[in-house]
């Protein structure tokens, strides 16, 4: 690998929090020229999407933001950047109700729900004919990349060249648990903060959604899951919704070209999910597996100091699409 995408954790952020928080915090967000569109989903529910116009309207990149993210989130600009330099095209898909369009409908989005993307990408593959395409997942949106493109095995568009996720909640249950423990807890309490607030908005316009009172007694993601987002999407409980919406066992139907990023001191995932991931990579060649030691969640800050970062993952992704492409 050139010395330009060899990744070597910056010195100036310790731990895997100092890595994931580093983004968030400190990186300035980037101005580029996007559009906003909002499109009707078949429910009536409205989706909101993010265009970058690229000159070479030949390969186009589709965008999947995490849990609680948008089209704003820093790695997102970061991506747009990468392919924006390569004068591609490009769309962020916002997952229902992270964007500036409500959500309307008696449900939410979660880590499992394929239907949206399915539905997006044939509406832009109907658009865009002719393009060619490359698609980027981000810890949530990897997961529902990921369960996706397993579900669609060989069955997958041809149009649909290379993909690459980073920092996947690979067991959405391990995962889970994982992030309501001290060390992690942060993260659990910041995101349960938000999808409550956004769970009361509903049920004031669903009274019968879900249970209140077991949602306001909800301490952690799991008990949330359990409380929300089992319940309004049909699963039995939060368990039934893990079990079936983790990806892991969705890799070895996929036959996309396809990066797995992520880092052993992920404090989203206990490091045993990697390994596992790992074995199942290993007999599925489409996969390529790309675990460093470390890089926190969506991380993988490097450079030499705080004022000159490298953002590895971004570059890495886009890398490999250069590298499938130059394939064809």
């Amino acid at each position: 690998m050139a010395r330009e995408y060899r990744y070597v954790p910056a010195w100036w952020l310790p731990s895997a929090h100092a890595q994931t928080l580093w983004g968030r915090f400190v990186r300035r967000p980037l101005c580029l020229p996007t559009t906003r569109e909002c499109i009707t989903l078949p429910d009536g529910d409205g989706l909101e999407l993010h265009h970058l116009a690229g000159d070479r309207s030949g390969i186009r990149v589709l965008v999947l933001h995490g849990l609680e993210g948008s089209a704003h989130s820093h790695y997102v600009g970061g991506f747009l950047s990468q392919t924006w330099a390569r004068q591609w095209g490009a769309t962020v898909l916002v997952f229902r109700g992270c964007g500036d369009i409500p959500n309307t409908a008696r449900r939410f989005y979660h880590s499992g729900e394929t239907t949206d993307l399915s539905y997006v990408f044939q509406t832009l593959a109907a658009r865009w004919p002719e393009s060619i395409w490359c698609l980027v997942g981000v810890s949530l949106g990897g997961n529902v990349l990921l369960k996706w493109l397993g579900e669609l095995g060989e069955n997958v568009d041809r149009r649909i060249l290379a993909a690459a996720v980073v920092s996947v909640p690979f067991d959405l249950e391990a995962g889970s648990r994982h992030i309501s423990r001290a060390g992690s807890r942060v993260y659990d309490r910041s995101f349960l903060r938000s999808l409550r607030r956004k769970a009361l908005a509903k049920l004031r316009v669903y009274p019968d959604l879900f249970d209140r009172p077991k949602l306001e007694r909800a301490r952690r993601m799991f008990e949330f899951d359990e409380a929300v987002t089992a319940p309004v999407h049909g699963f039995a409980d939060a368990r039934d919704y893990y079990a079936k919406s983790s990806s892991v066992q969705f890799l070895t139907a996929i036959r996309v070209p396809t990066l797995l990023l992520s880092a052993a001191d992920d404090p989203f995932l206990p490091r045993p999910v990697l390994s596992r991931v790992a074995d199942i990579a290993a007999r599925n060649p489409s996969l390529t597996v790309e675990f460093h030691a470390r890089g926190g969640h969506v991380g993988f800050v490097s450079g030499a100091a705080p004022w000159k970062p490298i953002y590895y993952a971004e570059r890495r992704v886009h890398r490999f699409f250069d590298e499938v492409l130059n394939r064809r």
